[in-house]
């Protein structure tokens, strides 16, 4: 069937290079190492501030506890210089949606000139915090906020002995925000690049606070107020208007595209009374024969590869479309292979996945673009248990699901109604297009911000997002 398709699709030369057309193809080698990129990162995170910095402080000026979370200013000041001022050992995370941490004022002592605010590593130790350029902070004694000037402006009320008071980032907004006793004071913009440190001073004899960098609960809600600055986003979006039939035409080709033929039937009885006619000009049209090309072979396929049956979805493939899988070095049957070798370890079959590696695997050694893959399925073999291990993600049904888009988008490059310039969209349908316009926007605006907040995974915000609903 189909065999006057290109039988060069996934095709590649004796040096491991592409052949001509096949860079699409390749793309899902790209999508394994993303896998692993993500894995790696998400195991990785960010160290959050501990304790205060007893090393980068004002130490002629104040007293760190042993425990490094309290200080006290023990002296009588003498003039604007003479701040006791101390930093977090760590710079606050900025690959989250808002860092937040608190003071607890033990005594106010003479003056309550005590601060809460963030500055740059490289701030001078012996001045209030938003004294200095490059720095901002909320004063007690007067309740003003300082930003980089010793001129302050009316923020908030002040705070003195037995008030909580904490200072925070919102990385979405781009904005500092301070609270005293569980209550938001306010926020203003954040005009300051790179890392900043969370910083408390003291400023009159007896001045004493304690910090908490979140092992205690807070008294603030933070996690509230994070899932309200969320709400504040999904409502700016559910008031865009997106017609409904164009929704349903973007659903159904994407249902068509990757063969979920049962689905599709479902979703076609359910609309078939509520979507309205579609009518979409014809340079925009959307070519549903295009999409519905082999539907249920590659549906047949699809649900074998899902269901780890490696063995029968290679079997069907020479049957139906042999011109994909008659090169035995090719993207599809490497990723073929590859998923065969890991079902084998998902099933404790070591030695059997050891024979079938040498067999299959061992052809791609060596060959530019499957090398690492390679490597990193080999080295399933040495973890007791692979799945929880930094490359579980092998195990995991995305894997599947991946080398499932693999070999679909092979059996759509063989439709023969396709031009050759053409074939490229066989690797994405449109839903995904603009899915990806959505990441790209999003990538750009955290770019603008200086790569802070929280780093954007679509694949996060869309389970989000029906966890929610």
């Amino acid at each position: 069937m189909n065999s006057t398709a290109n039988s060069d699709n996934g095709r590649r030369n004796e040096n491991g290079d592409a052949g001509e057309g096949q860079d699409q193809i390749l793309h899902f080698l790209d999508k394994v190492r993303l896998s692993r990129g993500d894995a790696m990162e998400e195991s990785e995170g960010e160290e959050s501030p501990t304790e205060l910095n007893t090393i980068n402080s004002a130490g002629g000026f104040l007293i760190v506890s042993p425990d490094k979370l309290s200080v006290k200013y023990p002296n009588t000041n003498l003039h604007g210089h003479d701040v006791g001022v101390v930093q977090a050992n760590k710079p606050a995370p900025f690959k989250c949606l808002s860092y937040y941490f608190e003071i607890f004022v033990k005594d106010a002592g003479v003056k309550g000139q005590i601060a809460i605010g963030f500055t740059k590593e490289s701030f001078k130790m012996r001045r209030q915090p938003g004294w200095e350029v490059n720095s901002c902070g909320y004063h007690g004694d007067d309740g003003y906020l300082y930003r980089g000037k010793g001129i302050g402006e009316a923020f908030g009320p002040t705070y003195t002995t037995g008030d909580t008071v904490g200072g925070g980032i919102n990385y979405g907004s781009q904005e500092f925000f301070f609270t005293k006793n569980g209550a938001l004071v306010g926020k203003i913009p954040k005009d300051i690049k790179g890392h900043l440190f969370p910083t408390v001073a003291v400023h009159s004899q007896n001045e004493e606070v304690s910090v908490n960098f979140g092992k205690a609960k807070f008294a603030f809600d933070v996690k509230g107020y994070e899932a309200s600055e969320r709400n504040k986003q999904q409502m700016a979006i559910d008031k865009i208007s997106i017609p409904p039939n164009i929704g349903y035409a973007l659903v159904k080709t994407y249902l068509l595209h990757y063969g979920y033929e049962e689905t599709l039937n479902a979703f076609n009885v359910a609309t078939e009374t509520t979507v309205p006619p579609i009518h979409i000009a014809q340079e925009n049209a959307i070519d549903e024969d295009d999409s519905s090309y082999a539907l249920h072979q590659r549906k047949t396929i699809r649900q074998l590869v899902r269901d780890g049956e490696i063995n029968a979805a290679l079997a069907r493939l020479r049957e139906w479309y042999p011109q994909i899988v008659q090169d035995e070095k090719s993207v599809v049957c490497f990723l073929l292979h590859c998923q065969k070798f890991i079902e084998l370890v998902r099933v404790g079959k070591l030695e059997e996945g050891v024979k079938y590696g040498r067999l299959e695997l061992a052809k791609f050694v060596g060959l530019t673009g499957f090398q690492d893959i390679v490597e990193d399925c080999f080295a399933l073999l040495v973890y007791r248990k692979p799945e929880e291990s930094s490359l579980g993600y092998f195990l995991e049904g995305s894997q599947r699901e991946l080398v499932a888009d693999a070999v679909n988008a092979a059996i759509l490059s063989t439709n023969p109604n396709k031009k050759d310039e053409q074939r490229s969209c066989h690797l994405h349908s449109h839903l995904e297009v603009l899915l990806r316009q959505l990441t790209v926007c999003c990538l750009e605006r955290r770019s603008l911000n200086g790569n802070q907040g929280e780093t954007f995974r679509l694949h996060h915000v869309l389970n989000n997002n029906s966890t929610r609903r």
